[in-house]
């Protein structure tokens, strides 16, 4: 990591795992990266809000979800840094990487409901797949946090 970026913070965020009826997980492809790398909704929290609401806002900025239902909190928190050619860049260059609170929910509305054309949009496309294939498609420097989430999933519905 770059001397100048390793005093700098982890950003306070949330993730959230969606699953349809059928257990498949929702992802969705970054604008930012084109590339055929795939992610579960995520983002920050704004000041003094809770972590599940934050990640129920996320959803619904990102995917224009609502109809979920909570199954799971993962109670450990997840980190990552971010990789020396994002330093500086992402965040506005506040932090070095982030802190993440998990959350497994279902999906309980009707597809036409997931629209990620939203006033900011931060998806080209999105897809559900077999939890199995989570990791396969996910940016190197987050592989460690999806295989720790794909662990939990795993649990709550195998």
């Amino acid at each position: 990591m770059k001397e100048k970026f390793q005093k700098l913070p982890l950003r306070n965020g949330v993730g959230i795992a969606v699953l349809n009826k059928e257990n498949k997980l929702f992802v969705a492809k970054r604008i930012d990266n084109p590339a055929d790398f795939w992610q579960m909704p995520q983002g920050g929290i704004d000041e003094g809000e809770n972590y599940f609401d934050a990640a129920l806002r996320e959803l619904e900025e990102e995917t224009s979800i609502k109809s979920v239902k909570l199954i799971k909190e993962i109670s450990k928190y997840t980190t990552y840094d971010l990789p020396d050619r994002l330093l500086g860049i992402i965040w506005k260059g506040k932090y070095k990487g982030q802190k993440q609170k998990w959350f497994i929910v279902k999906f309980n509305g009707e597809e036409n409901e997931i629209n990620i054309k939203t006033k900011h949009p931060e998806f080209l496309d999105w897809k559900w797949i077999d939890i199995k294939d989570l990791t396969t498609k996910v940016v190197d420097f987050k592989l460690h946090v999806y295989q720790e989430i794909q662990k939990e999933i795993e649990k709550v519905v195998n």
